[in-house]
Order: structure tokens, then sequence, then C-alpha cells
């Protein structure tokens, strides 16, 4: 199955197998205009995508969730789901079953892997709107040779999110030479606290984490180089970003493309982005 910690570096929780009614189905675009308010699932603390701050529901998904929602004349509904161990998993407790702890399934759910292999197996769902291309990233500080080969860092302390691609990237590769010098977070976006506020030297995490903590940090980052060689034997060449709908609920996930598509082309997606200095990256599906 694919990991949704592995693949976008999210906190990963248990949410128990599914078992809520079928009368919990996601609504087509008729019923959601007819209720007049659009249930949105985001991931609970995957910042910069969708987190708390100050008691308020915040993000690039949250902002889209709303910017959709706006553009169907309806509310935005938008939980937050706890991510389970699996992408799979959480499409089944997102969209279309619901989780065993109460949560409902919603309408739409952003930021799921577009995948042609991981969309065939979850054929209970349509997987929509490709808006976005992640890829991972290194950022270092001051003195850090980010355009080095890896085993130079020998020594420098390492910041990455526990159990990732990049964690496993600098604990197994080059012989492991480099396995003590990497320290652990519980997210991407921590580890990029972490070299912002000088406690690291370098962290390697998605480029939105990166450029997301890169902002926050204003004249804090200024410092900090980011890395433009590939690196070496390093084996994930980015990911495309979509959404799901329930398969009865096509008709939604015409219209949601539609608005996504209007807005990548507008300019309004790259705005968007742009408020937590995350440069837009159009998904290769998009193309």
């Amino acid at each position: 199955m694919l990991s949704r910690r592995r693949l976008i570096g999210g906190a990963g929780a248990a949410l128990a197998l599914g078992l809520m009614p079928g009368g919990l189905d996601a609504a087509p675009l008729a019923r959601v205009k007819a209720l007049g308010s659009i249930r949105v699932v985001v991931y609970q603390n995957n910042r910069p995508w969708s987190w708390e701050e100050g008691g308020k529901l915040v993000g690039l998904d949250v902002d889209l969730a709303q910017a959709i929602a706006t553009k169907l004349g309806v509310r935005a509904d938008i939980a937050q789901l706890v991510a389970d161990e699996s992408a799979d998993d959480d499409l089944r407790n997102g969209v279309w079953k619901g989780g065993l702890l109460g949560f409902t399934p919603g309408d739409l759910m952003l930021h799921v892997p577009f995948d042609r292999t991981f969309a065939a197996r979850n054929d209970q769902v349509a997987i929509i709107a490709p808006y976005y291309r992640e890829s991972f990233g290194l950022a270092g500080g001051s003195g850090m040779a980010v355009e080095a080969m890896p085993a130079e860092w020998k020594g420098r302390k390492l910041a990455v999110e526990l159990d990732s691609i990049p964690d496993f990237y600098l604990i197994g590769s080059f012989g492991g030479i480099l396995a003590r010098d990497v320290t652990h977070f519980m997210s991407g976006s921590e580890a990029v606290a972490a070299v912002t506020q000088g406690k690291a030297d370098a962290v390697l995490a998605s480029r939105a984490q990166i450029e997301e903590g890169l902002h926050r940090a204003g004249d804090g980052a200024g410092r900090i180089a980011l890395r433009k060689g590939p690196l070496p034997a390093f084996a994930s060449p980015g990911w495309d970003i979509g959404m799901a709908v329930k398969e009865n609920s096509r008709t939604l996930g015409d219209a949601v493309e539609e608005i996504t598509t209007a807005m990548a082309t507008s300019g309004e997606m790259k705005a968007l982005f742009a408020r937590y200095g995350v440069t837009w990256t159009p998904a290769n599906a998009a193309a």
C-alpha cells in the first residue's frame, strides 16, 4: 500500500477500519448545491497545507477548499483527517466509508496522490484535479556545502522527518556514513524550522515545506541556501497531488476540475501558493 508518511512526509496515526453506514455517501454536485455546503477533507497537522494556528484552520489546502466552495456558490465545511497507515486507508476513511471513531466522509478530499496505479486499486473513488507537483529539496545554513556530495556532510547536523523518504535516504545511502548525523523531527516543517533557528545545519524535506518555512522565517532565512542540483542516488523524482470524490459523485468532480483548471490559467493558483511563500508548480498530469 502507498504510505502517506513515505510519500508526503505527514505524521502517521491510527484511524481504524471505517464502518459508517451507507447513508453518509458523498454528495454529487446537485446535492451539494441544494444543501448549500460542501464537506472538504484535509489532513491534520500537515503544514504548509493544513494546520491549526491560533485556534483557526489555515494552510494552502484550506485556502483552496474555500476558493472551490466560493466558486461553487456554497459554504465550505472543512474537516481534518488524521492520517492512517496508508493513503488507501485515508481514502476509505475520508471519502467513501468513514472512520470507526465517527469521522464522516467528505464530498471532496484534498492532497491525494495523483497516480494511475494508486487510482486503479481505489475504485470506490475518482481521483481528480491534479493541482501541484511536489518534490524533495535540500536547504542548508551558513557554511553548509549544499551542492557537495552527501559524504562531505559527515559531522553536520542533518534534520529530517522521522520515517520519511529523506530519513531513509540519509541513513541508508552511501554505506550509512551519515546515519549518526541525522536528527529526527515529527514533521518536515519542524525539521525546516530547526535549520532556520540555527539548531541544525541542513534539512531534507518537501519543497513546499522548505519554501513555506523560509517564508515564515523572514529575514532569518537569508543565510540559508537551497541545493540546485539533484541528489545522487535519490529515488524520488517527485509526485503529483490531486483530489478525490466518491465514484458516484463524478458531477462534483467535473465541476471541481473546471474550477482548478480556471484557477491555474488565470494565475489565481499561483497567487494562492505565493501567500505562503511556495512556488506553484503545475502537476505533470495537468500538462
